[in-house]
């Protein structure tokens, strides 16, 4: 809501309509959507008995970009679902994430707290590294549409897409399941203190500091403003 620069209190009040960014349909999403509606519509037949299914809910659209969690008009979205918006997957113990990554974007370095991942790659291309908790890497190729990479529960996980961009779904055994971030505004490192950061990765206090706040976007990440960090 606000910009580096505004002296604004926390809460402010719009002068005018107040028009907030969303993510827009693709016209193979917009016609994928109403080909589902039109479906549902001719199977829909009046038992009597709807409203007691209706309370049940067991379908969530996923690939709704209007549904989208996280937003990026630079570099894409994820969209989550998991048992607090279909409560059914708490049975299961699953959820599951989408992603959409524009040319070149990135998806932060993370880690899975408390689940195991299945990403399977949806469209597009892109470079995805998976690194072990003594620090070595156990994956880091090129995949594309119709693969399938698996992403252990503390394992780091860092993608960027390729010139097509990326897309995937994630399933995770977790009906809640939970990131940590290690790049970004709301990431591990920058709730760090300098001195801790700049003795992990013998750097000055000043690259330490740099390295904490070098963004300011979250989970997606546009590929315009990489540091030498990233980059190496």
């Amino acid at each position: 809501m606000q910009n580096e620069n505004d002296n604004r209190g926390i809460i402010v009040q719009a002068q005018h309509e107040l028009q907030v960014i969303s993510p827009r349909q693709s016209q193979e999403e917009e016609e994928r959507q109403q080909e589902s509606r039109r479906s549902t519509r001719r199977h829909h037949e009046d038992n009597g008995v709807e409203e007691t299914f209706c309370t049940a809910r067991l379908k969530l659209n996923i690939n709704d970009p209007e549904d989208a969690d996280v937003f990026n008009p630079r570099a894409g979205r994820l969209t989550a679902v998991n048992s607090l918006n279909l409560p059914i997957l708490r049975h299961v113990q699953l959820s599951a994430e989408r992603g959409v990554l524009y040319a070149n974007a990135l998806m932060s370095p993370h880690w899975n707290i408390n689940a195991h991942s299945i990403m399977y790659i949806t469209g597009g291309n892109g470079r995805i590294q998976i690194v072990g908790d003594n620090g070595q890497a156990v994956f880091d190729g090129q995949v594309r549409k119709g693969q399938v990479v698996t992403a252990p529960q503390n394992f780091a996980v860092v993608m960027k897409a390729g010139s097509q961009g990326l897309e995937w779904v994630s399933f995770k055994t977790n009906d809640n399941a939970q990131i940590s971030q290690l790049a970004g505004r709301v990431s591990t490192i920058r709730a760090l203190p300098d001195e801790v950061v700049a003795n992990s990765f013998q750097i000055s206090r000043e690259d330490a500091r740099r390295l904490k706040n070098n963004r300011d976007e979250v989970s997606v990440l546009s590929a315009s403003r990489q540091s030498k960090y990233e980059r190496d």
